[in-house]
């Protein structure tokens, strides 16, 4: 079992940039693929980006409005994932969640097992 705990968020004005990490508690998380989703007031929750497992590549996918602006990352080493946020826009303000799964990272919410509590990231224009 995996738990997972998110940091990093805060208060950026636009086109500024944030880091956000998410610890994992166990020992299986190379296993895991890796995903961020955010949500925005009043908003349906949003798959964001997702890396796989190393041994199948470490691959990485984005939707296409934060492509060329965050870039996913993971160090199994530290059991950490990260999300590097640059040229920050309002409408990127939501609390973003880590989550996990054992298959491809999709971005269907009900398709992970495992949710992190989430970390607010707020840009002002």
């Amino acid at each position: 079992q995996v738990q997972l705990v998110e940091s990093g968020g805060g208060l950026v004005q636009a086109g500024g940039s944030l880091r956000l990490s998410c610890a994992a508690s166990g020992h299986t998380f190379s296993s895991y693929t890796m995903v961020w989703f955010r949500q925005a007031p009043g908003k349906e929750r949003e798959f964001v980006a997702g890396i796989s497992v190393s041994w199948s590549g470490g691959s990485t996918v984005y939707i296409d409005s934060v492509k060329g602006r965050f870039t996913i990352s993971r160090d199994n080493a530290e059991n950490t994932v990260h999300l590097q946020m640059s040229s920050l826009k309002p409408e990127d303000t939501a609390v973003y969640y880590c989550a996990a799964r054992t298959g491809r990272a999709i971005p269907t919410p009900d398709a992970y097992v495992y949710w992190g509590q989430g970390t607010q990231v707020t840009v002002s224009s």
